[in-house]
């Protein structure tokens, strides 16, 4: 006997506080068919968005997270690509409904190769950013200075980090156990498979 996975759509909303789009986006989540929604009122440099820490945390396998437009979810392309690549490693679609980008849907073949396509670009901008940082350290030392922010994720606490996830563990309950913020550990856990994968 097989059984069936029920897919839900989950509609995620943000606003800020003076931004009058709320129901326009609840409107239209709404009418795509979404079942519950998470609204968080925060700009998109805000990296405190705890209603999306709260919808990616009640995300189970074969549900879509939808949005009304790709800017809504992302602070930046590295930053979407990485929640995105998060959802579909743990078998959860991704849908946009408006705006230039609104053919993104990673449940259809066609979208999960535009989403390629974006990660590949958002591969290229963090190769962009890492050879750009080591050539000024690299002038900053041969100038008698040494600079850098440390890193936050340890060798150590990111296997720890791998492990409770490979348990099922949340990235909500994993960043707060090491001190981390969730996208610090979405970024370093995106990071450790990209290069796996080479």
């Amino acid at each position: 006997m097989t059984t069936t996975t029920t897919t839900h759509l989950i509609g995620y909303a943000r606003v800020s506080t003076d931004d009058q789009e709320a129901q326009l986006q609840r409107d239209a989540l709404t009418a795509a068919g979404c079942s519950r929604t998470f609204e968080d009122k925060a700009s998109g440099k805000n990296t405190n968005r705890p209603e999306l820490s709260a919808a990616l945390d009640y995300l189970r396998k074969g549900d879509v997270l939808v949005v009304w437009k790709l800017d809504r979810l992302g602070r930046s392309l590295i930053d979407l690509v990485g929640i995105v690549n998060g959802l579909r490693e743990r078998g959860i679609g991704f849908k946009v409904l408006t705006g230039a980008l609104s053919a993104v849907d990673t449940t259809s073949a066609d979208g999960r190769l535009f989403f390629q396509i974006i990660a590949a670009m958002a591969e290229f901008e963090r190769s962009l950013i890492k050879d750009r940082t080591k050539a000024g350290l690299e002038a900053a030392k041969a100038q008698g200075r040494t600079g850098g922010r440390p890193t936050v994720i340890t060798d150590d606490l990111l296997t720890v980090a791998r492990a409770r996830k490979g348990k099922g563990e949340s990235i909500s309950a994993i960043a707060e156990a090491l001190g981390v913020s969730r996208a610090t550990l979405y970024r370093h856990l995106s990071d450790y498979q990209a290069d796996a994968d080479r």
